[in-house]
């Protein structure tokens, strides 16, 4: 249970996004986020942060040892920047459709289309 109110947070990182792992035992590795948890501030990121778990053989599945992702939390991951692949801070902009998009602080890049 956390004291923090989350219903009003917004994250800054999506879906679909290429973040790489700034900080804890993945520190460089890439990759694609496949979930975002909002109330809990994590993210999935595809190939990062892998665990094993021990799981018992079932009717319908055989057991053994499974590897998969396990959440990470979204500060320590970073956005990479789409024009110089490096790591980068996101801002927010308001194009003059009055639409509001994501900008990569480190180059100005536009990162919603």
């Amino acid at each position: 249970m956390t004291n923090v109110n989350t219903k009003n947070i917004k994250l800054k990182i999506r879906r679909g996004d290429s973040v790489i792992v700034i900080s804890g035992r993945d520190k460089g590795k890439t990759g694609e986020v496949l979930r975002v948890d909002r109330e809990r501030n994590r993210v999935l990121v595809q190939g990062v942060n892998m665990v094993k778990r021990h799981q018992r053989p079932t009717q319908t599945a055989p057991g053994g040892i499974n590897e998969f992702e396990a959440l990470l939390h979204v500060s320590n991951v970073a956005l990479i920047d789409p024009k110089t692949s490096k790591p980068t801070r996101i801002g927010f902009k308001n194009l003059d459709d009055g639409s509001k998009v994501r900008v990569a602080i480190r180059s100005g890049e536009v990162l919603d289309q």
